[in-house]
């Protein structure tokens, strides 16, 4: 064996952790803008959680869509698994901007940390997923920084709500969606392609969206008064949405589910950083303590493979009986 081989943490292996990782948090700032971009929105004068995510949605049908089409793909895995994953994602969205009219941010941002909870559950039910107690001890460490964060940002983020309790019951709802279609979006982007994924999962959450539309949020959408600004605002929104959903299965193929919602706990110390260069708030010292934890759990996550025996099959092309299932009927 060289010496190469009997490191601690071989160098092929910290860089593909390190570029997870710088993966994972590019999409955390994207997730911290898209909500200074929802906020923005609102503060104009729009109240349409699900009609500023169609615009995302549409956005990534016809992008990947097209390009499915040119090359006349058929689909691999069968449509009603797209069309559930988009059903959870969209469930998702709209309890969680709905929530803010209830509830304050601070408890919102709280409470967020039950995605990687519900991942963490849902992997090992659906997917076989083990996780050793370094695993579960990073993913500790990730909460713990993200309660400091909230704790060093409550005077800002504000308190109470009109209905506190059923504000934090819709997050928590909105929590288990989006673990749902996390770990969805992961069974599917391990055996087929990002584009068939996209393109679908797109599809379908146009589909979800116009109809939630049409339901609880038409008399809404005639109300709003249209500006240039306004407009710029959800064409940034669907191009920041478009970027988010397309480098998610990145992070979802290499690390799965649970890193992926671990580095989205970051988004609310990236939105305090856009606050001091946008609006140059003073911060308190428990942010930098508790971006220090974060980092430090999710470099203790990510160290250690998150399931080596999966992620070998796949590979080597051996199918887990799960995705080999999904396979077998793709194929019929």
């Amino acid at each position: 064996m060289s010496s190469s081989d009997s490191r601690w943490w071989p160098r092929s292996e910290a860089w593909k952790v390190v570029s997870v990782l710088l993966l994972g948090q590019l999409v955390s700032f994207i997730s911290a803008i898209l909500n200074f971009t929802s906020s923005l929105s609102a503060n104009l004068g729009a109240n349409l959680p699900v009609a500023l995510g169609l615009f995302g949605y549409l956005t990534l049908t016809m992008v990947n869509g097209s390009i499915l089409l040119y090359r006349r793909h058929e689909l691999i895995i069968p449509w009603y698994w797209y069309a559930l994953i988009a059903f959870f994602d969209v469930q998702g969205n709209y309890l969680f901007n709905s929530a803010y009219y209830f509830t304050s941010s601070t408890s919102v941002a709280l409470l967020d940390c039950w995605t990687v909870a519900w991942a963490i559950l849902f992997t090992w039910i659906f997917l076989g997923t083990k996780y050793t107690l370094w695993q579960l001890l990073g993913a500790a460490l990730c909460g713990l920084g993200l309660c400091l964060v909230v704790l060093s940002d409550a005077d800002v983020g504000g308190a109470g709500g009109s209905n506190p309790l059923l504000g934090d019951i819709l997050v928590i709802g909105g929590t288990v969606f989006f673990a749902l279609a996390n770990v969805g979006e992961e069974f599917c982007v391990m055996k087929n392609s990002r584009l068939e994924v996209l393109a679908m999962f797109g599809l379908f959450g146009t589909l979800f969206s116009v109809i939630e539309i049409a339901i609880f949020e038409r008399k809404n959408l005639e109300a709003v008064t249209w500006s240039t600004e306004l407009i710029l605002t959800f064409v940034g929104y669907a191009v920041g949405l478009l970027m988010y959903y397309t480098l998610t299965p990145l992070i979802l193929q290499r690390s799965g589910s649970t890193l992926f919602n671990l580095s989205l706990l970051t988004a609310d110390m990236w939105a305090v950083a856009i606050r001091i260069f946008f609006y140059h708030q003073q911060v308190e010292w428990l942010y930098y303590v508790s971006f220090s934890l974060v980092g430090v759990g999710l470099l203790l996550y990510s160290k250690t493979e998150k399931n080596p025996g999966l992620s070998q099959e796949v590979e080597n092309g051996i199918s887990n009986p799960h995705y080999q299932l999904v396979h077998e009927q793709g194929s019929n």
